[in-house]
């Protein structure tokens, strides 16, 4: 049970950097975002995932918590880094 907790943890991290993303992208979402509010995914393509989160939702609200669910149909495929020329060094130059 708690490595599948471990594997619900690292899947819904997923969600949550891309969601990241998409809210630096869309202001608006500050209107529905406070602290007080706990994000929750349902992906449509990860049955299992949405079930977990799910019963969380409703355990957080059974205790008066706010829950902004958030649906996600699907995810497009993971893209290397977008960073182009980059060098890395120390402080007094760059390694080759």
């Amino acid at each position: 049970m708690e490595t599948q907790k471990n594997e619900f943890f690292t899947r819904n991290s997923e969600l949550s950097i891309e969601f990241s993303k998409y809210v630096l992208e869309h202001p608006e979402m500050d209107d529905v975002l406070t602290e007080e509010t706990v994000v929750v995914f349902l992906p449509q393509f990860d049955a299992e995932l949405t079930d977990f989160n799910l019963k969380m939702a409703k355990e957080i609200e059974s205790e008066g918590g706010r829950v902004l669910y958030v649906k996600v149909k699907q995810m497009a495929p993971k893209i290397a880094s977008r960073l182009v020329g980059v060098e890395v060094g120390g402080r007094d130059g760059v390694s080759p």
